[in-house]
């Protein structure tokens, strides 16, 4: 049975303070929560913060993107091994506000990808349509470019270190991002399945492990239902991921979807 992926995502937002604030109680609420994985993704100048707080305990933490040079003239930029110094074990590729807001591209997010692994970072990709591409049909159709676009570039080798790093998928239909709309748990699990399909065309032992995530409002009233679908293997949660009770809340019904240990 896969294990269950509960990934928040801060985007652009925390100050010293309050993210102090924010992890010790979820350091506090999440430690008897022993059966899912639980990570925040942090804006860069907070990893060093939450290193500190978070190392020892069943929380782990990474990056929100990452360039694909190890180093060089790219003012602003973030290699791999910068995240790794500071504990970094997932970064998020190809989130959707990347691609929209800064023009990323498949191309792009396979270069990352690519990295990634090869710097020993487990890479979360994200895919999704638009509303546009949704009410067009044209769900599949986008999210195979977007995941053939890093397939296409990794060699068997690589597809063999990214699956020892436990590679995930996210599911994030940019119409549900941050709008307060969510895909029904049967749409998710339409397009999850598809997207284990699509990696079974490459292996089909890693499409049986892989972890697939779904990103999109996720909340504590709709994640039971998200989790209970056979292809949903956790949530990639955005403005909830802020709220220590209400990411708790998320990562306990991850936590029960296999066992009941979780303290409530």
């Amino acid at each position: 049975m896969r294990r269950n992926l509960v990934v928040g995502n801060w985007k652009m937002h925390g100050n010293i303070s309050s993210n102090q604030m924010l992890l010790e109680q979820l350091i506090e609420s999440l430690k008897d929560c022993k059966n899912a994985d639980y990570v925040v993704c942090v804006p860069n100048p907070y990893l060093h913060q939450t290193r500190s707080l978070l190392q020892k305990t069943n929380i782990a933490w990474g990056g929100q993107n990452v360039n694909q040079f190890e180093e060089g003239a790219f003012t602003g930029a973030v290699s791999p091994h910068m995240l790794t110094d500071l504990g970094c074990s997932y970064v998020l590729l190809g989130h959707s506000e990347r691609r929209v807001l800064f023009h990323e591209t498949n191309l792009s997010a396979a270069a990352r990808f690519d990295a990634a692994i090869k710097a020993g970072l487990t890479p979360i990709l994200c895919v999704g349509e638009t509303l546009a591409e949704h009410d067009a049909g044209l769900t599949e159709v986008i999210v195979a470019s977007q995941m053939d676009a890093v397939m296409a570039t990794l060699s068997d080798e690589g597809f063999a270190r990214a699956m020892q790093l436990n590679m995930v998928f996210a599911y994030e239909p940019v119409w549900a991002v941050g709008t307060g709309k969510t895909a029904t748990p049967e749409q998710a699990q339409e397009v999850h399945q598809f997207i284990r399909q699509r990696i079974a065309r490459r292996n089909t032992e890693a499409a049986s492990k892989v972890r697939i995530i779904y990103g999109g409002s996720v909340k504590a009233q709709n994640a039971t239902q998200l989790f209970n679908m056979p292809d949903v293997d956790g949530g990639l949660v955005g403005g909830a991921s802020l709220n220590a009770e209400e990411f708790s809340a998320i990562c306990r019904i991850a936590n029960s979807h296999t066992s009941s240990n979780c303290l409530s």
